[in-house]
């Protein structure tokens, strides 16, 4: 069978053309970029990733195929959430073949079903330096010539879209974390869990102020955090208390609003596996899964606060922390899902310091 035509538009009226090997729909949005090797399903399930155009920079997809959808914690086992959260998928090489021993089918029939389109045999090492020069920006894809309007997710309260609708507990351990679910991905709730955990995960604008709870996590998730001002106000809240606090990601930036720090959008953001980043007042540096396109001006915080990590690749800032209270949080992905799992020990801290606290 011989595959569709189809295009990509940028904001900036480039036209790149290719063939379709996923759902033969016209959409619009972010146009932004990972370098990740492996990892597919479930940087396409990351929330962080809602209303993004992904282009992989890796030549060869597919050819692992997809994995069967068992659950464990009432989870899915090899997602980072229920679905594809992108908007569209750009390949350089699509492997029509795939082989694992946990297949169940192929990227493209996947893309298929969630109804995501998917383009392939694009020079994907120009479109990257594109984005790398210009910066991340809007674009379309066009199949069959049905035209779309331009889409800016920065624009629209992402979080609102993909954050849960009502309060839902994992899990029956010792302590209580109360999860503001802004976008999170599965694999933070496994990392509570198997910590002797129970987690309630609430909605992003929910107040959770009268729950019983030993620790706050704030998640990971997408667009502009400054849409998020309903768990901004509910943070200042919990900061003039002693509960302990941990944010990833997304969660980092509100808790940096929460202190009257700022953010700002990244030229191209930080989006891949392999990410160096170094533990402020040390030389310990670790390998980082990002997915930000937004960061929190270090020089915006106050006495209160510190800088924890810094991107040894820009200097950006990649965590904070209180000087006096036990609330820190890390820009990358320390669940390491897919990616290195250097720093999966700042859960063991967190559980320390909820420990140490309950005393």
């Amino acid at each position: 069978m011989k595959a569709k035509k189809a295009q990509i538009v940028l904001e900036d009226r480039t036209v790149i053309t290719g063939k379709s090997f996923g759902y033969e729909k016209s959409v619009a949005g972010e146009v932004v970029f990972n370098t990740a090797m492996t990892g597919y399903p479930e940087s396409l399930t990351d929330p962080s990733y809602k209303g993004q155009i992904l282009v992989v920079t890796y030549p060869l997809v597919g050819n692992y195929g997809v994995p069967a959808y068992n659950k464990e914690h009432n989870l899915l086992k090899y997602f980072e959430s229920s679905k594809i959260q992108i908007s569209a998928l750009i390949v350089a090489d699509y492997s029509f073949n795939y082989s694992h021993w946990n297949a169940q089918k192929s990227l493209a029939d996947w893309l298929k079903e969630h109804k995501i389109p998917a383009i392939y045999d694009v020079d994907t090492r120009a479109l990257t330096k594109k984005i790398r020069e210009q910066g991340a920006m809007l674009g379309k894809i066009i199949i069959d010539n049905q035209e779309v309007k331009q889409y800016n997710p920065n624009e629209e309260n992402l979080v609102d879209i993909v954050s849960t609708k009502q309060k839902v507990v994992y899990g029956n351990g010792e302590h209580k974390i109360v999860l503001i679910d802004c976008g999170v991905k599965n694999n933070i709730i496994r990392m509570l869990l198997k910590r002797n955990t129970t987690v309630i995960k609430v909605p992003w604008n929910y107040n959770y102020h009268n729950e019983k709870y030993d620790g706050l996590f704030i998640s990971n998730g997408p667009g502009n955090p400054k849409m998020c001002k309903a768990t901004v106000d509910n943070l200042k809240i919990s900061m003039q208390k002693d509960i302990p606090i941990f944010g990833i990601c997304l969660g980092t930036q509100l808790m940096a609003l929460a202190s009257d720090a700022d953010t700002y959008k990244l030229k191209y953001g930080h989006r891949s596996h392999n990410q160096p980043v170094r533990l402020v007042g040390t030389k310990k540096c670790y390998i980082t899964s990002q997915n930000h396109g937004y960061a929190i001006d270090s020089k915006s915080l106050n006495n209160n606060w510190e800088t924890l990590f810094v991107n040894i690749n820009d200097n950006t800032c990649e965590g904070i922390k209180h000087k006096e209270k036990p609330f820190f949080a890390s820009q990358f992905h320390p669940e390491a899902s897919s990616g290195p799992v250097d720093t999966e020990f700042l859960f063991d801290n967190f559980m320390k310091l909820i420990k140490s606290y309950k005393k």
